[in-house]
C-alpha cells in the first residue's frame, strides 16, 4: 500500500463537504467519515487536467482484483447520494475509500466488516478527467 495518493481539486471540494455532515447528528457515518478526511489529509491536491488517467477519481469505473479470492470486479467510484446499482460504490464505504487516489497496479489493504481486503487495481476503464480533456486534446 502506498502512502501516496492523488485527488482532484473538485472531487476533494466536493469530498469536504461531506466531513462536515459528521456534525449534523448522522452518528452512524462518522467513522466512515473520520477515515475519509484522514485520506483527504494525506491526499496531493492536483488539477484535474493534471490527473493521470490511471488514477482513481470520483466517479471513475474501475476493475479491481481481490488477491484473496482472485475476484474480479468492476466499481463505479460515487458520493452517496449517487449509488444506484451494485456495481457503484459509496466512496463512505470501506472499499470506496480503498480506491480514491490510488493507481493501477497499486495494492491497497482495507478493513471490511469480514477482516482485511487486499485489493490491486487492475484498470481505471472510465475516469471522467481523462474523458473530458480528451475532448479538448
Amino acid at each position: 500500500m502506498t502512502d501516496r495518493i492523488f485527488v482532484t481539486r473538485p472531487d476533494f471540494q466536493k469530498l469536504r463537504p461531506l466531513l462536515e455532515s459528521r456534525h449534523a447528528g448522522y452518528s452512524y457515518d462518522r467513522p466512515y467519515l473520520d477515515k475519509l478526511e484522514q485520506e483527504l489529509d494525506r491526499a496531493e491536491i492536483v488539477e484535474s487536467y493534471a490527473v493521470a488517467n490511471d488514477v482513481v477519481t470520483m466517479n471513475s469505473k474501475v476493475l479491481l482484483r481481490d488477491l484473496d479470492s482472485g475476484d474480479v470486479n468492476t466499481y463505479r467510484l460515487v458520493f452517496p447520494s449517487q449509488v444506484r446499482s451494485g456495481n457503484d460504490v459509496s466512496v463512505l464505504a470501506p472499499v470506496g475509500m480503498a480506491m480514491l487516489g490510488y493507481r493501477v497496479g497499486d495494492v491497497v489493504e482495507w478493513e471490511v466488516p469480514k477482516g482485511i481486503r487486499r485489493l490491486q487495481i487492475v484498470e481505471v476503464l472510465y475516469q471522467p478527467e481523462a474523458a473530458e480533456f480528451a475532448v479538448l486534446s
